[in-house]
């Protein structure tokens, strides 16, 4: 499946894989800290960002999903690669390492390890800032944008820090979620998610120390179900790439690393 990318750098390849709502841009951050090291792709999802939807008749599920980031892969003749996810995305990297076709996972505040409670909570707060986005006009979002309370009100869940986020960057984030094709879907189907299959390639978990969509205590069943040590990224919220470049980049390159057999 042809998807939208952005690919920097040279070595192993690493695919970077977005939440749900969000784009490639939301690894800008880090991607030329990664890009050191590896040949680093980041892939707009089937619905998402610049991607066409997934064909007619295929439901948008995080297995679907998945199934369409293994296909690009196929495509572009990429065998084995890292891979690394935040939220939707984190599960995506799991379910790839369940399957075993890549070297390693990361998985940053992965979905799919919520009670229901805790899930309703996530869908209600992506369905009121989707509805939000879709509603502001582009150069309102863009003048709150450039405001730091604006920044605050409009981030203020998903990153523990909204002014390490450009104005550029939040603009561009609110018209990706608000024109997310596959949005409603996908948020639909977070109702069947289930933890995948145990992995069949090394793994590394991290969580945002100041989670407030996915909460921090679901780190707990990540760990349980992994069987390892979650790693906590103090100082960060959800989407952690902007909190802290630095540590978001160290903890994938560990993992990613040569000593990445050690996870095993």
């Amino acid at each position: 499946m042809e998807l939208a990318f952005e690919r920097r750098g040279s070595g192993p390849a690493l695919i970077l894989v977005h939440g749900i709502g969000h784009h490639w841009q939301a690894w800008r951050p880090v991607l030329d800290r990664l890009a050191e090291h590896h040949d680093v792709i980041a892939v707009d999802l089937p619905g998402f960002g610049r991607s066409p939807g997934l064909p007619a008749g295929v439901p948008y599920t995080a297995e679907s999903l998945a199934d369409a980031v293994e296909s690009f892969c196929a495509l572009l003749g990429v065998r084995e690669p890292h891979v690394a996810g935040n939220s939707l995305g984190g599960y995506i990297a799991l379910e790839l390492a369940s399957r075993g076709g890549v070297s390693t996972a990361t998985a940053l505040s992965p979905a799919g390890f919520w009670s229901r409670a805790e899930l309703v909570w996530a869908q209600s707060v992506l369905r009121a800032m989707r509805a939000s986005a879709r509603s502001t006009d582009p150069r309102l979002a863009g003048r709150l944008a450039e405001n730091p309370a604006g920044r605050a009100l409009s981030s203020g869940l998903l990153v523990a820090h909204p002014a390490r986020l450009t104005p550029t960057a939040l603009a561009e984030a609110t018209q990706a979620l608000a024109e997310s094709t596959g949005f409603d879907r996908t948020l639909a189907s977070f109702g069947g998610l289930l933890p995948p299959a145990p992995p069949k390639s090394p793994i590394t978990i991290a969580w945002g120390e100041h989670d407030r969509l996915l909460l921090r205590r679901q780190a707990v069943r990540a760990a349980k179900w992994s069987g390892q040590r979650v790693k906590l990224l103090k100082g960060c919220g959800h989407v952690p790439m902007s909190d802290d470049p630095a540590l978001v980049a160290g903890v994938i390159l560990e993992a990613s690393g040569p000593r990445s057999a050690a996870w095993r």
